[in-house]
Formats: structure tokens, sequence, C-alpha cells
């Protein structure tokens, strides 16, 4: 995965002879003479070739089964400048490395983390070592597979080829390479699906080798700026304004965000959400060859954050850029994208049957081992939450980890409710792992959509309308405002029907500012 770094190449006339060789002794030679790659790199970029088929600013799901018109789901854009940006710190004749450890949560959590880490690897100039296969929390595959590989969700790959100034390898790539120096446990340099050596053996010995900022999301903002003059100039005024108590509180920005172009002191008031402490990544950092994010809490500070709410460019260019390079490269593989447009579609035909209109509205409602029990509320409750905004008689799609159906049957009193299952028969076979992914998309496509408050997942069902309403330039998207609830705590219901800053819980939902207005320089 990423891009590779290819032996010199034989002389043609070598070539010629070998090849001669070869089929003199009757050998079959694939296209494109893999036999010269080294066993790791021949696998990798055959992956590559067979990623997904789109243009990047397209979605084409005619390989994918179907549906021949899926431009609904898209949201994302090929922008020519984004693509040939790089990072002040990045120089291609000397390669660094950033490290990190996947989030021990769910996959929502998981996501985070990566973006979060994709983002700090171009801006930081480094090329981001993807950890080895491994088992993660609630995700396992229908084919007995119990290590994932994380671009299987998203186009890592792509990313990879299409983003200037971002190197994207695998673990065994970067012990390939660094193998003499780091000199890895039992000269290992394939960890794939070794979950348990992963934990207690690789892990511990990359902290060992590596410099591991101290930077915890809850207590300080990472700070990236283009001048080093600048970096001190905003520590300075930062101190200043702790010690006299000079920020602004939160409530002055509800309804009026800080213009997206505005001087880095006001947009860094806004972003501060509590947070006491700057942590600049500067140049000794920059020095390090290798960095490392264990994102433990234990050692010092999980990254289970949205990038946009730790991550402060000092150039409100380069924040744009950044929130546009996860819209339009961390998206969901196409393969899920377009099962997610075959459904849309089948819900938008139901819809139109029984109401004459393509629209439908949406749930997630979350249960299963949640721990937040303010949530867990009858399905009475959430339809009267739902009220006035979903009409009676409305198609409803229901994204849910709640298997016992019946708990349902209060909402289909009043709604004509649908689920996931309902439309099995247009996944084509797809491993189960990928359903929340499928069910968020859908939910995105819904005319009115009611969350869970504290859920990750409602929360990314958000930031995706969020992008789909910028995009369409819908009500109130100026204020980053989305047709978007929540059934419970009841006295969360409007929060995204007006701006909201970074406040509260960061990790928990997501906010406007990671979507509104983003386009503005592009």
């Amino acid at each position: 995965m990423g891009k590779q770094r290819r032996r010199k190449p034989l002389g043609s006339m070598a070539v010629v002879a070998l090849v001669c060789i070869l089929l003199f002794h009757g050998c079959f030679i694939p296209l494109g003479l893999p036999f010269f790659l080294p066993e790791h790199q021949w696998i990798l970029e055959n992956h590559i070739e067979n990623d997904d088929h789109s243009p990047l600013a397209d979605l084409n799901c005619l390989s994918y089964g179907g549906p021949e018109d899926a431009s609904e789901m898209i949201y994302w854009r090929d922008i020519t400048t984004d693509a040939a940006y790089t990072s002040p710190f990045y120089n291609s004749k000397a390669t660094k490395y950033l490290t990190f450890e996947p989030d021990k949560g769910g996959w929502n959590n998981v996501r985070m983390n990566l973006e979060t880490v994709i983002v700090m690897a171009h801006a930081m100039g480094r090329t981001l070592v993807m950890p080895p296969s491994q088992e993660y929390y609630l995700l396992e595959s229908q084919k007995g597979e119990s290590t994932i590989t994380l671009d299987t969700f998203l186009p890592l790959s792509r990313l990879s080829r299409e983003q200037a100034g971002l190197e994207i390898i695998s673990t065994e790539e970067f012990l390939h390479r660094e193998r003499r120096s780091l000199r890895p446990p039992h000269n290992r340099t394939q960890w794939d699906g070794m979950s348990y050596e992963i934990a207690t053996e690789y892990q511990p010995w990359i902290r060992s080798v590596t410099t591991m900022p101290s930077w915890n999301p809850e207590k300080c903002i990472a700070v990236f700026s283009d001048d080093e003059s600048r970096e001190s100039e905003l520590e300075s005024w930062f101190s200043m304004r702790m010690e006299s108590q000079a920020f602004p509180k939160p409530e002055q920005y509800f309804g009026h965000p800080v213009s997206v172009d505005a001087p880095s002191i006001d947009r860094l008031s806004e972003m501060r959400a509590g947070r006491e402490q700057l942590c600049v990544y500067n140049a000794t950092l920059q020095q390090q060859r290798l960095l490392h994010f264990h994102g433990k809490p234990k050692l010092g500070g999980r990254l289970l954050t949205h990038f946009y709410a730790f991550l402060f460019f000092e150039n409100w260019h380069n924040d744009l850029f950044y929130k546009r390079l996860v819209r339009d490269h961390l998206r969901y593989a196409d393969h899920i994208q377009c099962a997610a447009a075959r459904v849309v579609q089948a819900v938008r035909d139901r819809a139109f049957q029984r109401t004459g209109l393509r629209e439908f509205d949406a749930f997630h409602i979350r249960r299963g081992e949640f721990q937040y029990q303010k949530t867990r509320i009858s399905a009475g409750d959430i339809y009267n939450a739902s009220q006035p905004e979903i009409r009676d008689g409305a198609v409803v799609y229901v994204a849910t980890d709640e298997r016992d159906k019946t708990f349902f049957t209060d909402l289909q009193k009043h709604f004509d409710v649908v689920f996931l299952d309902d439309f099995a028969h247009l996944l084509n076979g797809m491993d189960s792992m990928y359903y929340g992914m499928v069910d968020q998309l859908v939910a995105s496509q819904s005319r009115v959509f009611f969350g869970c408050w504290f859920s990750t997942f409602s929360g990314y069902i958000n930031r995706i309308r969020g992008y789909h309403a910028d995009k369409n330039k819908a009500k109130g998207y100026k204020h980053g405002i989305i047709s978007s609830y929540y059934y419970a705590p009841i006295v969360n219901k409007h929060r995204m029907c007006g701006y909201w800053p970074l406040f509260g819980s960061l990790y928990a939902r997501e906010f406007p500012t990671s979507w509104r207005d983003i386009d503005h320089d592009s």
C-alpha cells in the first residue's frame, strides 16, 4: 500500500535474455514482470491496481453491481491545487516516519484516530506507517478472518497515489527498509494477523525506538505553523490570555461562527474548548526521524478526537486544505458507497409508491452495550421526540444494533419502518462487517435524521450530511446547519439546528466547523 520504492531495473539486454531463458523452459511470464519485485511489494502493488475504479470526483458502480447512477452519494471533489500541495515540512530527500497504534474502541473511534494521524503525517511531511492487520473490536469478517487491514474500508492506497507529499506504507515495508538500523523483535518484518504478538512485542518495541510526543487532545491543541516566529507569537499570546482569563466563553460563538479566513488568534479562540495548553509541532520534533503516537490514556493521551478539534493550522488556507483532504479522500471505499446507493434507491422507490415522493427519513437508534443510559429510551418516547419533524405515514429507515425488532413496534404504528435487513438482496453477498458503514451512508441521504447523542456513529452520519448540505447549499448551510436532530437526551434535540462551536465532549459528536465553508479558497 502506498508509493513503493522500486529496485533499479535490469538492463534491456538482461531482460531479453532472461525472458528467452524462461520461455525456453516453458515458464509463463505475467505482464509487467513482477518477479523482479520483492514478494511483499508485488502483493501491495497488485492491491493498488485492483483498488477502486472511479476517478476521484466520480462514483462508478457498474463493476460493483450498480446502480447505473450513484451521483447523489457524491459529496467529495477533485481539486487539482489540493492534490499538488505539500507541507512546508516535507522533504522528499529525507524520509521521516510517523507510526501509530489504532484505537481500541469501535470502528468509528478507529476511523477518527486514523483521520487524525493521516492529517498529522501530511502536515509533518512524514511517511505514514500503517499498523499490521489485527483484530478490531466488533469488526469480524463473515469469511472467518478475524484480523483486518484498515484500507479495507477507506481508499488509502488511492490517497497515497493521488496526494503529493504523502506516502503511506505497510509495517512490513517500513521494517524491510529500516530493519538493519531498528532491529525489530526476532528480526521479524511480517506481523500481520499476530494480534497477541503485536500487543505484547511489536507495540512495546516500537515505543522504545521512537519519539512519542506527549500530546493529549483533551488538554492541548496541536499547532502547526509555516513560520517559526509565528509559533512563538501564538504561544505568548495564548499564555497571556490564559493568565488573564481573557478567552471568550463558548456561548459567544453560538450562532456566530468565526470566519474561516479570520486571523489565527480569532480562530484559535473559538477552537479552544476549555483547553489550557498548546502542543506546537516545532523544529525539535521535526528533527526526529521516527515519531510514534500510541493513543494510550495511561501513557499520556488517547487520540480519540476529531482531527479538526485537535489540529490547529496557523495558516487558514492549510486548515481548509486538511478539512477537504479528509472529505475528498477519506470516504468509504467505492464498493461500500455503491451498496448504499442501491439501498437508497430502493428506499426511495418504496417511498414513492407509498407517498408519491422519493424522500424518506431516518433514525440511528443505538442500543447494544452503549454505556450512556440517558439514551436508552422506549420506542414510544423516540416517536414523541421525532414530532413534528417526521410525518405519520412516512417511510423511515432505521440504522440500529438492536436485534429484537419487536422493540420498534411503537414506531411501526406510525411509520413505514425499514431496516437494512429488508434490502439484503441488494448487498450482493457483501460481508456483514460493512453493514454499519452502509447504514451510515443510507441514513445520510434522508430528508430528516434523528441520531443518538454521544454516538460517534450518529456523529459521522451528521458530518456526511453536512458535506452534502454544503455542496448543495441547503438552507442554513452558511452556518453549517443541517436537518438533523437527537432523540435523546431530549434537551439536545435541536443541537444541529444552529451553529455550535467546539464544546463539551469533543469526540462524541461532530461540529459544523468540519464542513462549513471549507471550499472558501478552492
